[in-house]
């Protein structure tokens, strides 16, 4: 490997989230961005060539370095991997609604599952990081609109919410309860970082609470 390279694989390393590249290119002030981009290529070619156990992945609109997932099980059998949040049922199928549908509102939520979606699951879900508050609808009582985190594509490996699995393979993986009703479907995949027409920004100070 170039210089380079080996300066954005010491970087990758020692971070604790995905990095961009445009974060990448201030390492060398002698870099442009397409050769801190052809030195990420070159990183990711020596990982998948040589027969290491990791690999240079794209998550969340930025890189870093994982261990494969063939070795998934085995690191964690051996509890060497990071700890695992709990989720209930509850938790699992408002995580499913807002991942596949957003921006979505509890009201919304609640129709879908229907069940009541209380506080405390989509507190939950925001204390680890997957959900935030994105906006408010443009409706009466300006009800809050949820969507997933960069945190969320980081923990299922995904670099876009375009990369999620087809519903009908995250229900047989048994990740999914039966609540959701069976005619649930997928709309086209949305930018989780552009408000919606109907959307309204979060005012200055304004903490997501939901007033639904």
């Amino acid at each position: 490997m170039n210089p380079l390279a080996q300066l954005i694989e010491a970087a990758l390393f020692a971070a604790a989230r995905p990095v961009t590249a445009e974060e990448l290119v201030i390492l060398d002030a002698d870099a442009s961005l397409d050769e801190v981009r052809a030195a990420l290529e070159q990183l990711r070619e020596h990982y998948d060539f040589d027969g290491h156990g990791v690999e240079l992945a794209e998550l969340g609109g930025g890189y870093q370095i994982l261990s494969r997932p063939a070795f998934a099980a085995a690191i964690e059998r051996a509890q060497l991997g990071g700890r695992q949040p709990r989720l209930t049922a509850a938790m699992l199928e408002t995580l499913a609604v807002i991942a596949y549908r957003q921006p979505v509102g509890r009201a919304e939520i609640e129709e879908i599952r229907g069940v009541s979606v209380s506080t405390g699951t989509l507190d939950a879900l925001m204390e680890i990081g997957w959900v935030r508050p994105r906006g408010r609808r443009r409706a009466p009582g300006r009800p809050v609109t949820y969507g997933t985190s960069e945190e969320f594509l980081v923990h299922f490996g995904l670099e876009t919410i375009k990369d999620l699995p087809g519903l009908a393979e995250l229900k047989g993986s048994g990740l999914l309860q039966s609540n959701l009703p069976p005619d649930f479907t997928v709309p086209e995949p949305t930018d989780a970082a552009a408000l919606m027409p109907d959307e309204l920004p979060l005012d200055a100070g304004d903490d997501g609470t939901d007033g639904e």
